[in-house]
């Protein structure tokens, strides 16, 4: 009864939602001037496009119809920036007229256009003509606000001053809040609309998050991942290194399917209790761990927040970044296996081990395989999901909608068998403040980019590279990844989306590689600090809950060369093959 009552609670907030969502289309539109009705007169018919001087729509523009000097009619362009004008002129009266369009909206130059109405294409009495008007940037207040607004924001994410959630919060609220009270007042100070605020999020990466954390919540009720540590250092035979390689390459490829967060999320506690046992300090295995969880996460669209943002706005499939990624990710991997020897070999080979057969057998019995039949159900409905993810392309499907299918199938079962509560899951397995965070974080970068500081830095980048695609190439890989060291990847790789869109599609022979390009900086950048990936704050958190605190520096002594290293490969692959 409980579980019934859950599913028409959520179908009546899905409905409520949907009848909001229409109440604000049948009315959020701006009506202008009234229409009136002529019997036996012309219709006139003007419709066009909007755009700004990088040639993509602008939504929400305000088009005046003038005739004679008279407003007939004002409509508002739809997201793609298309707009349609209907309105009826006396008998006759359309030829000795004079008509004007007039394009308006915050941050761009006020656009005119002026033709006679003798130029319409006319069928009896309906008129026709079709004008496209280019609006300029304007860096007015809206600009400089929305800047200063997402300055402070990045600072109070990157310098950690607030939670990353707040902080995003705070700072999408602020821009709403000037745009709707001194906007109100001045249309300069008028950032974006709500309207806009909401169609900037993207909800593709979001159900994807939601449904694979959901997912690796019912498996973690299995023991399977516990389970697999024993059976590496079983594998391994005591010996410390092999076993940091095996548990390196089971991590990389674990997130490349599970995303590295949660990844991490999973193993960090197990690798801690094995250094234990084995007298060695924590986080020598644990830096390595995590540098593989960046690296393995880079080769498929859902291992790493980055990349199932670029995938969602550039339209690439799962396979694009695996025939893209998977390989120069591997080499990195082998890479970071020599690269441990050296910099963690002495400490592996001083762990303690006194009898191998006998801590293997403890270990057998500590992490057992809690739920076989549970286990069977989750890594079907998973197999089944990655399947899904694999040929998404085909489908012309997001891959979030198999994420939640699998997600729900998978929860379903879990909850009819009795073996997962649902409130528990709910609560603890999801995330909500990381999904709070992209939702606000989403807003923030569709404030500045509705204002024009993405258009700014695009014109910059084109203007430094000069139209180069070598330079251009170079430029975003290591720019990105520099910012994703010290500054979250997540929040520096959606503000590079529409600036990298926009060098793709002018620059000759750039195509897909400069979104490879900002895959592996945003990616591999993560590497550089502490602070660079979300995996990396997970893992040393949960460490320095367990009494083993790593500095800022601490990390960054090992870690950054490392990511100097890597960017380094991906460089020259990038360069040499420029996979598309």
């Amino acid at each position: 009864m409980k579980i019934f009552r859950y599913y028409i609670a959520s179908a009546l907030m899905i409905v409520i939602t949907l009848m909001g969502s229409y109440a604000m289309a049948g009315h959020g539109a701006k009506g202008g001037a009234p229409k009136t009705t002529i019997t036996g007169g012309d219709t006139i018919n003007i419709s066009g496009i909007i755009l700004d001087n990088h040639k993509e729509p602008v939504d929400q523009a305000e088009i005046t119809i003038l005739v004679n000097g008279k407003e007939v009619d004002q409509v508002v362009t739809a997201h793609n920036g298309k707009y349609v004008s209907r309105f009826e002129l006396e008998k006759n009266g359309l030829q000795v007229s004079t008509i004007k369009i007039e394009a308006v909206k915050t941050s761009f130059q006020t656009k005119t256009l002026e033709f006679k109405g003798s130029e319409l294409a006319g069928k009896g009495d309906h008129y026709y003509i079709s004008e496209d008007l280019e609006l300029a940037r304007v860096l007015g207040p809206a600009f400089w606000i929305s800047t200063v607004v997402f300055i402070l924001a990045y600072v109070l994410i990157a310098f950690e001053l607030l939670h990353r959630t707040i902080a995003a919060m705070l700072g999408a609220a602020l821009m709403m809040v000037i745009s709707y009270t001194i906007g109100t007042i001045n249309p300069e100070y008028h950032i974006f609309s709500f309207d806009s605020a909401i169609n900037s999020i993207d909800m593709n990466v979001i159900f994807l998050l939601m449904g694979m954390m959901i997912i690796v919540g019912v498996l973690k009720h299995t023991g399977v991942f516990q389970w697999c540590a024993y059976i590496f250092y079983k594998l391994a035979k005591g010996k410390v290194f092999l076993l940091s390689v095996y548990l390196m390459i089971f991590t990389a490829v674990s997130s490349a399917f599970m995303d590295n967060v949660t990844t991490m999320l999973l193993l960090t506690g197990v690798a801690i209790e094995i250094c234990i046992s084995l007298s060695i300090n924590p986080l020598h295995l644990l830096i390595p761990l995590v540098l593989a969880s960046n690296i393995g996460g880079t080769a498929t669209l859902i291992g790493d927040p980055p990349n199932i943002m670029i995938g969602s706005y550039a339209g690439l499939t799962f396979m694009d970044f695996v025939i893209a990624l998977a390989l120069v990710c591997a080499v990195c991997m082998v890479v970071l296996i020599i690269f441990s020897k050296f910099v963690w070999g002495k400490a592996y080979a001083a762990a303690k081990v006194d009898n191998v057969q006998e801590y293997i057998l403890k270990l057998k019995e500590e992490y057992p395989i809690t739920d076989p039949k549970l286990l069977t159900y989750g890594l079907a409905v998973l197999g089944f999901a990655v399947f899904l993810f694999l040929s998404h392309g085909y489908w012309h499907m997001e891959v979030s909608i198999a994420a939640l299918m699998g997600a729900a199938v998978l929860l379903t079962i879990a909850i009819l068998t009795e073996k997962v509560n649902m409130i528990e899951l709910i609560e603890k397995d999801i995330e909500w403040p990381t999904l709070m965070f992209f939702i606000f974080l989403f807003i923030i970068v569709g404030a500045v980019e509705s204002s024009g500081l993405l258009a700014v830095i695009a014109d910059w980048i084109l203007d430094l590279s000069a139209g180069d695609f070598v330079v251009a190439c170079s430029l975003i890989l290591w720019v990105a990844a520099i910012m994703s060291a010290f500054v979250d990847n997540i929040p520096f790789t959606a503000t590079m989306l529409p600036i990298v869109a926009y060098l793709s599609g002018v620059i000759p022979g750039a195509e897909n590689t400069l979104w490879w390009a900002l895959a592996l900086g945003a990616c591999f950048g993560g590497n550089g600090t502490i602070i660079g990936a979300s995996a990396n704050v997970v893992t040393m958190g949960i460490a320095e809950s367990r009494g083993y605190r790593i500095s800022f520096i601490g990390f960054m002594k090992t870690a950054f060369p490392f990511m100097i290293i890597s960017v380094l490969i991906a460089h020259a692959w990038l360069l040499i093959f420029r996979p598309q």
